[in-house]
């Protein structure tokens, strides 16, 4: 299928990869920065990189808007393209619904469900793909792109794909924050980080296992409350970090009330 990306972040840089190593042809390719437009293009050769977003003459069948969420309503209010065609964008929060203002076009959503960095490769075959679309015929046409790059496809709604957003931010945004606290308390006591290695392995094999709730560890859980206070006073200079210690402790506890 011949298909236009919107957007060179993250996304648009390892999803257009893999629509191209799939056989797709990127025939186009738009970002509002000239730089990160040309570079990308020429990762997607023989893509070329345009500067509008009149996109009728691309020669496209499938437009792909991968821009940050608060950039897809001005992308919609600018977009053009050739009647008929199908427009999808990749957000986990938005709905289908904000690609209503797209005339003539066929719309759905194209969400891959991974955290994406340009400078890490990743396998597509194993990422989910959640699909939603105005019609059935456009779900199947999208389906058929999907399936090409990956083995996880999924139908899932706008309500249910918030809600799946919403649990992926938990997942993955603020564990890995989690995890950037715990090397700060690391490094301000000179230690090195991979001593936390082998406990993080095992704290997430375990959690992929069995409920996380159910094989929950460590003070809080126990209710030690005079580790709890040591670990408080330790943050004292930290506030914010105190804060969050306190806050996940009666998370857990409400979880897991003293028996």
């Amino acid at each position: 299928m011949k298909i236009t990306l919107i957007g060179s972040g993250n996304v648009a840089w390892h999803l257009g990869k893999a629509l191209n190593q799939a056989g797709h042809k990127i025939v186009a390719l738009y970002s509002p920065t000239a730089a990160h437009r040309e570079e990308l293009a020429a990762e997607l050769s023989p893509a070329k990189a345009v500067d509008s977003l009149d996109l009728r003459t691309t020669g496209a069948e499938l437009f792909v808007i991968a821009v940050p969420d608060a950039a897809i309503a001005s992308v919609v209010a600018t977009v053009r393209v050739p009647a008929g065609s199908i427009v999808v964008h990749t957000s986990g929060s938005q709905p289908l619904a904000a690609l209503q203002g797209i005339t003539g076009a066929r719309t759905g959503v194209f969400y891959p469900l991974q955290t994406f960095s340009k400078s890490k490769p990743i396998d597509f075959s194993t990422i989910p793909i959640l699909l939603e679309a105005e019609d059935e015929h456009t779900f199947q046409t999208l389906q058929e792109v999907a399936g090409t790059i990956s083995k996880e496809v999924h139908l899932v709604d706008s309500r249910k794909r918030k809600q799946l957003h919403l649990a992926a931010v938990f997942a993955c945004n603020f564990t890995n924050h989690l995890l950037g606290i715990s090397r700060q308390l690391l490094q301000q006591a000179d230690l090195p980080n991979t001593l936390l290695q082998p406990l993080i392995q095992e704290t997430v094999a375990k959690a992929l296992q069995s409920h996380p709730f159910q094989v929950q560890t460590g003070p809080a859980v126990r209710h030690d409350q005079n580790v709890i206070e040591e670990h408080l006073k330790l943050l004292q200079d930290q506030p914010f970090y105190q804060q969050v210690y306190q806050l996940l402790t009666r998370s857990i506890q409400a979880q897991h009330p003293k028996k």
